[in-house]
């Protein structure tokens, strides 16, 4: 197991899901917002559809709803778990969660799926563009600072008509430091910033992210569209 799967475990047992009850207001329009909207309006024209990096399947079960059939994907096996747990919760047939590395991607069939979406998942999936159909669409998003390397790696896997969108107009209000703290502790690869060891650490944050006296974050991020 590496570094990021083991964070990913901890953060299952933690947290119960790779999620957070942090509370803010968003100003300005929303990368996030965008992609949802957008995956909602994509999904009923696509019948076999891939979710690379489910984590704990939340977003996943909330996006069977608009196609035939959904998988979840992720290498984090604590996630996975939780994921299968809230499915038989919501009796969701038409959606199975799966343990899915990108050392094991080549086990997967050629052109199985009409569609893949990426939330914010392993940007290595740009490396696999044989799972997909002919004609089918692969819809993601990232974190801003990962631009150039995801731009490189669809024109690398073979990808066609190509778009990227940026959203960096976005920004998180937090009401108070609780929220920041636990907001922050749930982005990939974090500290717990909930914990009094990390205490120095999270006060620096705070005092770098506020600005005329709200507690603000950037969110950053691009869509991307490929065939």
């Amino acid at each position: 197991m590496n570094k990021c799967q083991e964070w990913y475990n901890n953060i299952a047992k933690r947290n119960h899901g790779y999620k957070s009850d942090a509370h803010f207001v968003k100003e300005g329009l929303s990368g996030e917002d965008e992609f949802e909207k957008r995956l909602i309006e994509l999904l009923p024209d696509y019948a076999n559809v891939l979710d690379v990096g489910c984590g704990h399947g939340e977003f996943t079960l909330k996006m069977s709803d608009y196609t035939k059939k959904l998988t979840g994907g992720d290498s984090a096996i604590e996630l996975i778990s939780i994921a299968n747990k809230l499915k038989h919760e919501q009796g969701k047939v038409n959606t199975e969660f799966i343990y899915l590395h990108t050392h094991e991607m080549d086990k997967i069939e050629s052109n199985k799926y009409d569609m893949i979406y990426n939330r914010r998942g392993p940007t290595s999936i740009y490396d696999h563009k044989r799972i997909l159909k002919p004609g089918g669409v692969i819809l993601g998003i990232h974190p801003y600072s990962a631009l150039e390397k995801v731009k490189q790696r669809l024109m690398d896997g073979g990808f066609e008509d190509i778009k990227i969108e940026e959203f960096t107009e976005c920004a998180l209000v937090f009401e108070n430091e609780t929220d920041f703290a636990e907001h922050l502790s749930s982005m990939h690869m974090s500290k717990d910033y909930t914990l009094d060891e990390n205490k120095e650490m999270l006060d620096k944050l705070i005092a770098d992210h506020t600005f005329n006296g709200r507690l603000i974050l950037p969110e950053e991020r691009f869509i991307i569209t490929a065939r």
